[in-house]
């Protein structure tokens, strides 16, 4: 059996600065809070989507954006943190 992976999005908030591009690049999965600190909406990148998942992680002036491969979660699992949407 060949184990599925999805991709998720992360935030180093400790290096963040809060300089938007990431929300500005891909505004579907990330939005920014009143400061300009990026809030993700969901951290599972869509396959339609993962070009722009990594054009917004290349573009992060402090790398403070990432990209992983998680196991996906199977029906009879709970998803992980690390694939739930953000404030979930």
């Amino acid at each position: 059996m060949t184990l599925t992976r999805i991709h998720v999005l992360a935030v180093d908030f400790a290096a963040c600065d809060g300089h938007g591009l990431c929300a500005g690049l891909l505004p579907e999965l990330i939005g920014s809070d009143e400061w300009g600190y990026p809030v993700l909406r969901d951290s599972a990148v869509p396959p339609d989507l993962l070009s722009h998942a990594r054009r917004a992680v290349a573009a992060c002036p402090v790398m403070a954006l990432r990209l992983n491969r998680v196991p996906a979660p199977t029906p009879d699992q709970p998803p992980s943190r690390a694939s739930r949407p953000a404030g979930a």
